[in-house]
């Protein structure tokens, strides 16, 4: 049996869940200067509607896909890189890693 049109209109309301903006919020207090940057960031992300990548290379055109549900966003004009992973079914994102573009540079972003 189908689900009912009524159900499958509510499964598409579901918002993104970021886990966790504790990690933001570290990062930003040694990095005072992205405050506003990754706020402004976790507040779209928060309302998105995500159902694959491409849906996010539309808000975010700068963003890189690189496979796995892992997708690399500039922050603060690419002073600062985010990679998180994503769960497209469950509407959940991991935040991975935050960091400068120089440390970011020493990790291998395909596996964080």
């Amino acid at each position: 049996m189908f689900p009912k049109r009524e159900h499958l209109l509510f499964i598409n309301t579901f918002v993104l869940r970021i886990i966790a903006k504790r990690t933001l919020r570290e990062f930003w207090d040694k990095h005072p200067d992205c405050i506003q940057a990754l706020k402004a960031w976790h507040r779209e992300v928060d309302k998105a509607n995500w159902a694959n990548a491409h849906d996010i290379k539309r808000y975010y055109p700068s963003a890189s896909v690189l496979g796995e549900g892992r997708v690399v966003f500039n922050i603060k004009g690419n002073k600062y890189r985010l990679i998180v992973k994503c769960n497209f079914d469950f509407q959940i994102i991991w935040i991975r890693f935050i960091g400068t573009h120089a440390e970011y540079d020493k990790i291998d972003a395909s596996s964080i």
